[in-house]
């Protein structure tokens, strides 16, 4: 597959899947950063694929082209994924002056692709490196194409998923945000808990999802609930990659978050290892999945005023994340 510089760069979200997430004096999470750790590539992909066999000529690839606006088309052989041509590739052969031939002697048969249930962060990063125009989407199970994904499409995704119901959410927040103001008390908390289930990245993200929603509406400045997403959205993948599940408990007070995860998994033979960036223990098949980078527990810390991290080897591990409400305001 060859580089396709045609369409704008999301360079603001591919930063954060470099790990650009600081704390408060640190460059500010947007909106869309925070949306890509939300949805996965199923969400932003193209179902309807316009597709080629590696029997079709090179002289009838321009028209494809043409009439579908397109610069680039997957190459399917009896259903399966075989390659990739592209509008560079095409032009490599007719500047050649070679004799017209299958499309098969001509594409890229090493296809860097996506699954479906990937977080979009991961198709971000993989255009971003690969400065590629389009990836193909594959079922992981049967290898099948379910579709493709551009920097377009993300784009567009995103700017649907901000158009929301604004009316509704703010009568949500209003409500919220006057909560503390209404109980009475010389100490006031809120809680929340979820529970996750090990393995099930079909669920993965609902927690941090939820808590996000939460926070917004108790009218919580939307810098400190985009640190508090981040880090609770690594700590709930961290319960489904490495254990068998745990909990997720969201402490909220008038000038501070905290949040704690817990689980009664294999633990952490060493945590000052397991904090260093790009060390993971992940299993091969996660690994193929996209997850298991190793920068958890990086972003974490990056997101949390202060964290504390415990952990027993055959009995489990118990993270706390702080964050102050205030942080970002005193901080200037």
């Amino acid at each position: 597959m060859k580089k396709d510089d045609s369409i704008s760069r999301l360079d603001a979200v591919a930063h954060t899947d470099k790990c650009a997430l600081g704390k408060p004096d640190s460059p500010r999470f947007t909106k869309s950063q925070e949306l890509v750790y939300e949805l996965t590539v199923a969400d932003a992909m193209r179902r309807k694929v316009i597709t080629t066999t590696p029997r079709t000529l090179m002289s009838e690839l321009r028209e494809i082209l043409r009439a579908n606006r397109i610069s680039g088309t997957p190459v399917i052989d009896n259903g399966r994924l075989a390659g990739v041509i592209s509008i560079e590739d095409f032009i490599m052969w007719l500047a050649a002056g070679e004799p017209d031939c299958p499309i098969g002697d001509k594409m890229t048969t090493r296809i860097d692709t996506l699954f479906a249930h990937e977080p979009l962060i991961h198709a971000v990063g993989k255009l971003e490196e690969t400065g590629y125009g389009r990836i193909p989407v594959v079922d992981k199970a049967s290898g099948d194409l379910v579709g493709i994904i551009t920097k377009g499409d993300i784009i567009e995704r995103l700017l649907r998923k901000l158009e929301i119901d604004f009316h509704t959410e703010e009568i949500h927040r209003y409500r919220a945000s006057h909560i503390f103001e209404d109980i009475m008390g010389d100490k006031v908390a809120l809680t929340f808990q979820s529970a996750v289930k090990g393995q099930d990245f079909s669920l993965a993200g609902s927690a941090s999802s939820r808590l996000k929603k939460t926070l917004e509406r108790l009218g919580i400045d939307p810098q400190i609930v985009r640190r508090a997403a981040i880090a609770s959205y690594e700590a709930e993948m961290n319960l489904v990659i490495y254990t068998d599940g745990g909990t997720v408990t969201a402490s909220v007070q008038p000038d501070r978050i905290r949040i704690d995860v817990n689980d009664a998994g294999p633990g952490i033979p060493d945590i000052e290892q397991a904090m260093q960036p790009g060390f993971s223990t992940a299993s091969e098949w996660v690994r193929e999945m996209g997850f298991g980078a190793g920068m958890g527990l990086v972003n974490i810390r990056k997101c949390s005023d202060r964290m504390e991290l415990v952990s027993t080897v055959g009995k489990g591990t118990h993270l706390r994340i702080h964050i102050d409400i205030h942080a970002d305001k005193s901080k200037g």
